[in-house]
């Protein structure tokens, strides 16, 4: 029997997103599930600042503060909840580009370049330093965790189809099997609505015949 995802893994699809298609309310639910099934304060922070890289900071920033106003509410109610570890901190010599263009060619599994990326340097250079640099550099997640919340909050956007299935590849390389794709549909479809789980239906099923 092939691995399945973790009862934490399961967990990150729904906050993720929602967090990207800006429900506060569900977002607020999955939250709350995403702390009883043992993801950490810092766990859940790291993917509600990653949202950013894909849907924007006001939604980002809005899930914050719905995370934030959660946790102060549960603490009056007497509920205490893990912090977790932090991110280990980045070398003294860390160049955010470097790093970027590093992590980047390892998660994808060889350089990226091409015409978009010549025709807008800038937009490949914050993808290598933000993204790939800041964000993926700091490791309070994996990268497969990384992955995983990158799948539910693309999967929760209308128009991203390429991305998605970009992103598909990028799991795979980190281990995310067939069977875990599998599997985030199905929650993709019962924890956040049937035509998010069906998108993500729909790329996979790209993704796989192109990977043939």
């Amino acid at each position: 029997m092939e691995d399945s995802l973790s009862q934490q893994q399961q967990a990150i699809i729904p906050i993720a997103a929602f967090a990207a298609s800006g429900d506060m309310d569900k977002l607020n639910q999955a939250l709350v599930h995403g702390l009883e099934q043992g993801l950490t304060i810092n766990q859940i922070k790291a993917i509600l600042v990653q949202s950013y890289a894909y849907a924007g900071f006001p939604r980002s920033l809005n899930a914050l503060t719905t995370f934030m106003q959660l946790l102060e509410q549960r603490k009056v109610k007497g509920i205490i909840d893990a912090e977790g570890g932090n991110s280990q901190a980045l070398p003294q010599d860390y160049q955010a580009k470097i790093q970027g263009t590093e992590n980047q060619t390892q998660l994808v599994g060889q350089p990226v370049k091409g015409p978009l990326f010549e025709f807008s340097p800038e937009i490949d250079e914050y993808l290598k330093a933000h993204l790939f640099g800041d964000i993926f550099s700091r490791d309070v997640l994996s990268w497969q965790e990384r992955e995983i919340a990158t799948l539910g909050m693309l999967a929760s956007m209308e128009g991203v189809g390429s991305q998605l299935q970009s992103h598909l590849g990028i799991a795979k390389n980190q281990g995310i099997t067939s069977h875990n794709f599998e599997e985030i549909e199905k929650i993709l479809t019962e924890k956040v609505n049937l035509k998010i789980g069906q998108r993500f239906k729909k790329a996979n099923a790209i993704f796989q015949d192109q990977s043939h």
